[in-house]
C-alpha cells in the first residue's frame, strides 16, 4: 500500500465554522446547553455512528458535591437545584459587555476597564502578620527553647539575652521568606497580563457558573476558605487566582515551595498571595527537626486563618509527573485542622478543586520519567518557558470547584463513628498471596487497642482523621477533573488502536468514549464535532502521534509513535481518564485472574464459564490494595468491598456480566483452594457494615451467586480494553518483582530503585516490554513503596537514606515467586 507521510502543519486543524451549533473555536464564547444523555453506554460499538453530532444538546453531569456520609448538612447548603443548569463560562473572553462602559472605545479598552473594575484593595488582606507571628507564645517559646540548647552535650542549658535576640533575628528572617506582602495593584496588573497571555496561548478557559455562584455563597459565610486544587502545572498557581480575581473573590494566599524563591520572581509571587515554606520542614544542618521553623509555620497559617483569610494549599506537594492524583502530603493541611482544634476560627470551608488541560504548558515530563534529575527552576528557565509559551497553542483549561464543606462538620461526623481497625496493606495482602501462611489473620487485638472514644486530643485519631481528609479531598478532586479531548484520544491510540486506525475509525471510537463518559457522571472538558475535535487534538499530541495517507478511500491513518519519549507523553494524557474506567478495569483484571485460576485448578466438573461473584469481588479488592500507591478507587468512609461489588453489578446492569441460571448455579461450590483464601482474609474486610441491622435483608441482598461472561464482540473488545488500561502497572509491578530474585543487599533505597529503572528501561529498549510505559519512573517508585508495605523491604535509617532487605516473609523464593504468580494472574498476555 502506497502511503505517503505528511507533516502534521498541512492539515487544516481549524474548526469548522458552518457547524449550527457553537464548537470549539477561536470564538471564546460558546453556549452549553445540554440534553439528556443515555445512562446505558455505548461500549465502543462497532456500528457505523452519527459522530457528526455535537454533544452541545446534551445535559452535562454537575460534579463534585460533597459527601453525603461525612458532610450531609454540606451538601444540602451552598445548593440549589438551578445551579447545575446555570452552565460554563469562558474565563478570558472578556469583551464591553463585561464592564459600565460601552462604545467603541469601551471595546479597545474592555482588557483594562474590567480589569480596573474587579473589587480589591489593601483592607482585604491580613495585617501585622509578622509581628502577630513573632510575639505569639507558642513562637516566643520556640525561640527561648532555641536559645537555651547547650552548646556542648552534657552542659547545663542558659538563657543567654544575646543568644534569644540572635534567634529573633534568625526568626524574622524566615518570616521575611515565608510572610506574602499583598499588593492590590500589582494584582489588577498581573490580572491584565494574564488575560493577554492566556488568550495568545489558551484556546479557553471554562468554569462552571453554578460551582462559582457556590464559592461566593462561601465567601459570604465569614469564614477562612480552603482552596486545594491538584497539581498538575506550574501555571495551577496563577490560574486559581486569575479566576477568583474575575469573579470578585479575594485572592488566597498560596503555599509554594521553596524551589520557586527565585529573585525578581519570588518579590513577584509574594505580591501576588505567595508565600514559600521548605519542601521538608526538618532541614537543619545537623539534620534533627527545626522546632523554630515548624512554629513559625504553625503561627503564620493560625494567624492567616484568624484573620479569615483563604489559602490555596496543593497537596500532592509536587506537579504529578505521571498525569494521575499522587499521594497525599498532608503536612499543611495538619496545621489547619490543628487551628480548628485549638479555636483559632470557629470553622473552615474546604474546597477541592479540579483542573485539566488539553496540554499542560511544560508538554511533558519526559526527562524525569526516564530518570534525569529534576532541573532547580532559574530565573532564566521561567522566562524561556513564557517564550516558548508565546509561540504555541495549549488547547483548552478546564477549572472545577468542588462543593464547599465544613471541617468542623467532618471533624464531628468522624468523631461519632466506630472505630475500625485499620489495615496495613501487608494484612491486606499477605491473605491474598501467601494463603498457606499461618498466623496470617489479623489479631483481634489490633482494633481493641485503638482508643474506644474518637477524642481530638488522641494522637492516633488525629493522625487518622487528617489522613482521610486528605484522602477525601484529592479523590473529591480528581473526580471533579473533567476529560479532555488529549485524554480520550491518547488513550485510544495506546489501548484501542496500538497499531494503528483509520482516522473515521478513531472518531468512531472518539464519539463512543465520550458517550461513556458522560453515562458514568464525568464531564467533559470540550464540545463540538467529533471529527473536529479529535483532529484538534492530534495537532495537540504533536509528534506522539504519526500520520500517513493511504491509498485507500485517500483516508489518513493515525498511529501512536513508538518511541519511548513519546510513549510516556501519550500515557500521561491517557491517565487523564483512567479515574473514569479504574473500577471497571480492576474488576475486568480480576475476571481474567478468576477465570484462569478456575481452569489451572479444574472446575469440580462445573462450567469453567461460570465465576463465584463473591470470588470475584475479594479478589478485586486485593487488586485494589495493590495499586493503592497509583490511584484511590473509593472515599476513605466507603467500604472497599462494596466499592467492587457495585462495580460489579454495574457490569451486569450494562450486559458485560450475565447471572446464571438457577438449575447451573446449584452445580457449582467453591473449590479448596478459595475456601481456604476466604478464610485466611481478615474479618474486617467484608463489605457488610457493622450498622447494618441484623434483622435486614442486606445479607440476603449480597447471597453469592454465579456470573457469566457476554461473548458478544462488541462485549469482549470492551473488556480487553479495560485489561489494557491496567497493563503497564502489572507489567512494571511483575518486572519489579524478577528483579527482587536477583536482590543481593542491603542497598540503599536510591541505588536500588535507580536500578530496577535502568533494567525496566532496557528492557523497553531490547523491545522485551510488551508495553513501553510500564518503565516510567513513577512506576518504579511506587513499586517499590508497595513492596516496602507488603514486607517485601525491611528499611532502616541511616542518616539521610534509607537501607533496603529482604524481610524475613519473603526470603524464601517461594514466596517471591507466589507473589509474581499473584500479580501475574491479573496479566493478559
Amino acid at each position: 500500500m502506497d502511503e505517503t507521510a505528511l507533516s502534521l502543519g498541512t492539515i487544516d486543524v481549524s474548526y469548522l465554522s458552518t457547524s449550527a451549533e457553537c464548537s470549539i473555536s477561536r470564538c471564546k464564547h460558546s453556549s452549553e446547553e445540554w440534553g439528556e444523555c443515555n445512562s446505558r453506554p455505548t461500549l465502543f460499538r462497532s456500528a457505523t455512528l452519527k459522530w457528526k453530532e455535537t454533544l452541545l444538546s446534551r445535559k452535562r453531569p454537575f460534579v463534585g458535591r460533597c459527601c453525603y456520609v461525612c458532610t450531609p448538612q454540606s451538601r444540602d447548603n451552598l445548593f440549589n437545584a438551578s445551579i447545575p443548569s446555570l452552565g460554563l463560562r469562558n474565563v478570558i473572553y472578556i469583551n464591553e459587555t463585561h464592564t459600565r462602559y460601552r462604545g467603541w472605545l469601551a471595546r479597545r479598552l474592555c482588557y483594562v476597564l474590567f480589569v480596573q473594575e474587579r473589587d480589591v484593595h489593601k483592607g482585604m488582606f491580613a495585617k501585622n502578620l509578622t509581628e502577630n507571628v513573632l510575639n505569639n507564645s507558642r513562637v516566643q517559646k520556640a525561640i527561648v527553647d532555641e536559645a537555651s540548647e547547650p552548646s556542648t552535650p552534657g552542659s547545663f542549658a542558659q538563657t543567654d539575652p544575646k543568644a534569644v535576640n540572635k534567634v529573633k533575628k534568625k526568626a524574622r528572617k524566615i518570616l521575611q521568606e515565608m510572610v506574602a506582602n499583598v499588593s492590590p495593584a500589582l494584582i489588577r496588573l498581573t490580572g491584565w497580563v494574564l488575560l493577554k497571555l492566556f488568550n495568545s496561548f489558551f484556546w479557553n478557559i471554562q468554569i462552571h457558573r453554578g460551582q462559582i455562584e457556590m464559592v461566593k455563597a462561601a465567601t459570604e459565610m465569614n469564614l477562612p476558605l480552603i482552596f486545594l486544587p491538584v497539581h498538575k502545572s506550574h501555571i495551577d498557581y496563577l490560574l486559581l487566582t486569575f479566576i477568583l480575581f474575575c469573579h470578585n473573590i479575594k485572592a488566597p494566599y498560596i503555599a509554594a515551595g521553596n524551589n520557586l524563591n527565585i529573585p525578581i520572581f519570588s518579590t513577584l509571587i509574594r505580591k501576588l498571595g505567595g508565600f514559600f515554606i521548605r519542601r521538608k520542614l526538618d532541614q537543619s544542618p545537623d539534620g534533627r527537626k527545626d522546632f523554630l521553623y515548624r512554629a513559625l509555620l504553625y503561627v503564620h497559617i493560625e494567624e492567616l486563618l484568624r484573620q479569615q483569610q483563604f489559602l490555596e494549599i496543593f497537596l500532592e506537594g509536587t506537579r504529578s509527573r505521571s498525569g494521575k492524583t499522587s499521594g497525599a502530603r498532608a503536612g499543611l493541611l495538619s496545621v489547619v485542622v490543628d487551628a480548628l482544634f485549638s479555636n483559632a476560627t470557629p470553622d473552615v470551608l474546604i474546597i477541592p478543586v479540579g483542573i485539566s488541560y488539553d496540554r499542560i504548558i511544560e508538554g511533558h515530563y519526559n526527562s524525569e520519567q526516564l530518570g534525569k534529575p529534576k532541573k532547580n527552576e532559574s530565573l532564566w528557565s521561567i522566562a524561556r518557558g513564557v517564550f516558548r509559551m508565546l509561540r504555541k497553542n495549549y488547547g483548552c483549561v478546564r477549572v472545577d470547584f468542588a462543593q464547599p464543606f465544613s471541617l468542623k462538620e467532618y471533624v464531628n461526623s468522624q468523631s461519632q463513628k466506630p472505630v475500625p481497625a485499620p489495615l496495613s496493606l501487608e494484612q491486606a495482602l499477605l491473605p491474598a498471596i501467601l494463603p498457606s501462611r499461618p498466623n496470617d489473620t489479623v489479631d483481634e487485638g489490633t482494633e481493641a487497642s485503638l482508643p474506644n472514644s474518637r477524642d481530638i486530643t488522641s494522637e492516633p485519631f488525629r493522625r487518622e482523621l487528617i489522613s482521610n481528609l486528605a484522602e477525601h479531598i484529592l479523590f473529591t478532586a480528581n473526580k471533579s477533573c473533567a476529560v479532555m479531548s488529549t485524554h480520550i484520544v491518547a488513550c485510544l491510540l495506546l489501548y484501542r488502536h496500538r497499531q494503528g486506525t483509520d482516522l473515521s475509525r478513531l472518531v468512531e471510537d472518539f464519539f463512543s468514549m465520550k458517550e461513556e463518559v458522560l453515562a458514568r457522571d464525568f464531564d467533559l472538558g470540550f464540545s463540538g464535532n467529533s471529527d473536529d475535535v479529535v483532529m484538534h487534538a492530534i495537532h495537540l499530541l504533536g509528534n506522539c502521534v504519526n500520520i500517513t495517507n493511504t491509498s485507500r478511500n485517500n483516508e489518513f491513518f493515525i498511529t501512536p509513535s513508538t518511541m519511548i519519549p513519546a510513549v510516556f507523553e501519550l500515557n500521561f494524557y491517557s491517565n487523564g481518564v483512567l479515574h473514569v474506567f479504574i473500577k471497571e478495569a480492576i474488576i475486568a483484571c480480576s475476571l481474567h485472574a478468576v477465570q484462569s485460576r478456575r481452569y489451572r485448578n479444574g472446575t469440580n466438573g462445573a462450567s469453567p464459564s461460570l465465576i463465584s461473584q463473591e470470588h470475584l469481588v475479594r479478589k478485586a479488592a486485593s487488586l485494589c490494595y495493590l495499586l493503592s500507591n497509583e490511584f484511590t478507587v473509593s472515599l476513605p468512609c466507603q467500604v472497599i468491598y462494596q466499592v467492587c461489588h457495585e462495580s460489579v453489578e454495574r457490569l451486569i446492569q450494562y450486559g458485560i456480566l450475565l447471572v446464571a441460571e438457577q438449575d447451573d448455579q446449584e452445580d457449582v461450590s467453591p473449590s479448596l483452594t478459595e475456601q481456604q483464601w476466604d478464610k485466611k482474609l481478615p474479618e474486617p474486610l467484608s463489605w457488610r457494615s457493622d450498622e447494618e441491622d441484623e434483622d435486614s435483608d442486606f445479607g440476603e441482598e449480597q447471597r453469592d451467586c454465579f456470573l457469566k461472561v457476554s461473548q458478544s464482540q462488541e462485549h469482549q473488545q470492551y473488556i480487553t480494553f479495560l485489561q489494557r488500561l491496567l497493563g503497564p502497572l502489572l507489567e512494571a509491578y511483575s518486572s519489579a518483582v524478577i528483579f527482587v530474585h536477583n536482590f543481593n543487599g542491603p542497598v540503599s533505597e536510591s541505588e536500588y530503585v535507580q536500578k530496577l529503572h535502568r533494567h525496566l528501561i532496557s528492557r523497553t529498549e531490547k523491545n522485551v516490554a510488551v508495553y513501553a510505559e510500564s518503565a516510567t519512573y513513577s512506576h518504579v517508585k511506587n513499586a517499590v513503596k508497595v513492596f516496602k508495605e507488603i514486607g517485601v523491604f525491611n528499611q532502616t535509617k541511616q542518616r539521610r537514606d534509607t537501607m533496603l532487605e529482604l524481610g524475613t516473609t519473603f526470603l524464601p523464593q517461594r514466596n517471591r515467586q507466589k507473589l509474581l504468580e499473584f500479580i501475574m494472574s491479573f496479566m493478559v498476555l
